[in-house]
């Protein structure tokens, strides 16, 4: 073998070297992804295996809750578990309760946590930080010591027993006031400035400026809102003591209260209850997730 040869076997060596570790990287990035794509699959199998089951207890015959056979899926479909639900209680005025409740305490809850978020986050007065804080602090609080003080509050105002007892403590949180801070300290003053120049007030600027720029946050407000004053429990058994009041958390415990529950009515009225907030999340995803993510900016 001549010099030259010899010259070009070497400096060919590190190339072949090269080109053969790029391809070993991109069979562990592969492998990677195949690995992860499997996971990703298997939980999601597991999360939504619930609701599955959820749907095809709700859709079976009554036989079917005792049979020995192992079903993943109806023997035969059925209506028959919606049809005596609705014959059987006041499912409707159940599910009207919950609907008034719920658009209440979220209109109320978007519009006070905005102008708490854009009083903390753009105005300047004194204590303001000691008053978010302040704020803050009760998110460490359990739910049952505040009930003692919500009680005794709707009883002196006299509302105790109506849809008020339950729409106006809960009108505004400490999390929805923290997450229209955050979102709202990343809109630039500048803008607020130019306004200012324009002789627009403090009302007038966030009505014009920063309300529009706030439609992620809006979404965020309104899924989270809406999820937890609809899923609410305990405090409408307290607050609600008529029947005729109820929703649908309560009916739900009336039903599984019964001397012989069926269990085929009981997930028909949790996926009957289940579904509204399926379908507000899916069609305000996109600016929910647009808000979490600026929500966490500063």
């Amino acid at each position: 073998m001549t010099a030259a040869t010899e010259q070009r076997v070497r400096a060919a060596a590190p190339a072949r070297t090269g080109v053969g570790h790029v391809h070993s990287r991109r069979r562990r990035q592969r492998a990677t992804t195949i690995v992860r794509l499997i996971l990703a699959v298997v939980v999601c199998i597991v999360m939504a295996f619930p609701f599955y089951w959820m749907v095809v207890v709700a859709l079976s015959p009554k036989d079917d809750l005792f049979t020995t056979a192992f079903r993943l899926w109806p023997s035969r479909l059925t209506l028959d578990n919606f049809t005596g639900l609705f014959a059987s209680y006041d499912v409707g005025t159940w599910f009207g309760n919950s609907i008034v409740i719920t658009v209440f305490v979220t209109v109320l809850g978007v519009v006070v946590n905005l102008l708490a978020g854009y009083a903390f986050a753009k105005l300047r007065f004194l204590g303001r930080s000691a008053l978010f804080f302040a704020a803050l602090a009760t998110l460490v609080l359990p739910v049952q010591v505040t009930m003692v003080a919500q009680f005794r509050l709707v009883t002196d105002l006299g509302i105790y027993g109506t849809y008020w007892a339950v729409i106006l403590p809960t009108a505004a949180t400490a999390t929805g006031v923290f997450l229209a801070r955050q979102f709202i300290l990343g809109i630039p003053d500048e803008l607020l400035e130019a306004g200012k120049l324009d002789g627009a007030g403090s009302f007038r600027l966030f009505r014009s400026i920063v309300l529009p720029l706030c439609r992620p946050l809006i979404a965020v407000l309104v899924v989270l809102i809406a999820m937890a004053t609809w899923n609410d429990f305990a405090w409408p058994l307290i607050a609600l003591k008529q029947d005729f009041l109820f929703t649908l958390p309560i009916g739900l415990l009336y039903l599984q209260g019964q001397t012989t529950p069926d269990f085929t009515q009981i997930m028909a009225l949790s996926l009957l209850a289940l579904l509204p907030m399926i379908v507000l999340f899916l069609l305000l995803q996109r600016y929910f997730v647009q808000g979490i993510a600026r929500s966490g900016i500063r």
